[in-house]
């Protein structure tokens, strides 16, 4: 087997840096099966990023299979939904002297090889927010989340101000100025959008980098009944946000 070898400081380049100052925090759910290729592609990325994985109060062996493969690890002690699992990761970076956080998926759905991509935005766009936005005509996304994922896009456009292409993406970076000021308090899948909403009616700059559509095997944990509703609860509230504080104003 190849090892990576890890770069010395005189061989640092400004990309070098940007990892050196991201999270990459995976929410996961009895994501076992999946979760070693995941955080073993991060690290062919860059062994410059770190990662952290937040068990989400799993019941197999989710948190062993993260911390073998070079993961810290925070676990929940019950299944708490993945807004909380990616507050309790914020927390964890706040603590940190990290300058941005990447939250990506454990199932294998969003490919950390496209890291770069979101890192690259990050630094060219001067981004507070890049979203990796995936084409919902290849990937074999399927056909009720291609018209699920356009209207929840639309919608969430709409309430930001601003067109979004893939607000349901996960797959995202985020700078320590949005995780400092921007409050959510969705436990669900809806934080995703929530924080989208809230940053954009604060004033920050949102960016997207295409990235690729992977759909397989992966069980979905999202309630297709109590989610639309969660969902459409959080956009009647979004109306009142522009007239409290989305976020803390820059």
């Amino acid at each position: 087997m190849k090892r990576r070898k890890k770069p010395t400081g005189s061989t640092l380049t400004m990309v070098d840096y940007a990892y050196k100052a991201t999270l990459v925090v995976i929410p996961a759910y009895n994501a076992a099966k999946t979760l070693r290729k995941v955080i073993s592609q991060i690290k062919d990325v860059s062994l410059h990023l770190t990662t952290l994985v937040v068990d989400d109060g799993s019941v197999d062996n989710t948190a062993a299979v993260a911390e073998r493969a070079g993961a810290a690890v925070v676990k929940h002690t019950r299944n708490l939904g993945k807004g909380a699992a990616l507050r309790t990761g914020f927390r964890e970076f706040l603590n940190r002297d990290f300058k941005a956080v990447i939250t990506l998926d454990a199932d294998g759905q969003h490919s950390p090889l496209e890291i770069p991509k979101l890192v690259e935005a990050w630094l060219n766009k001067r981004a507070d927010i890049v979203i990796g936005a995936r084409d919902r005509r290849v990937g074999g996304m399927p056909p009720v989340r291609i018209f699920t994922n356009t209207v929840s896009s639309w919608l969430v456009s709409l309430s930001a101000g601003q067109y979004i292409p893939d607000s349901q993406s996960g797959y995202r970076l985020l700078s320590r100025s949005v995780v400092e000021n921007v409050e959510t308090e969705s436990k669900d899948y809806g934080a995703e959008s929530e924080i989208l909403i809230k940053a954009a009616i604060a004033g920050y700059n949102i960016e997207s980098a295409p990235i690729a559509t992977i759909y397989e095997d992966e069980t979905s944990y999202i309630n297709p009944v109590k989610q639309p509703l969660r969902f459409m609860g959080m956009m009647f509230r979004s109306i009142f946000w522009r007239f409290e504080r989305g976020g803390k104003q820059r």
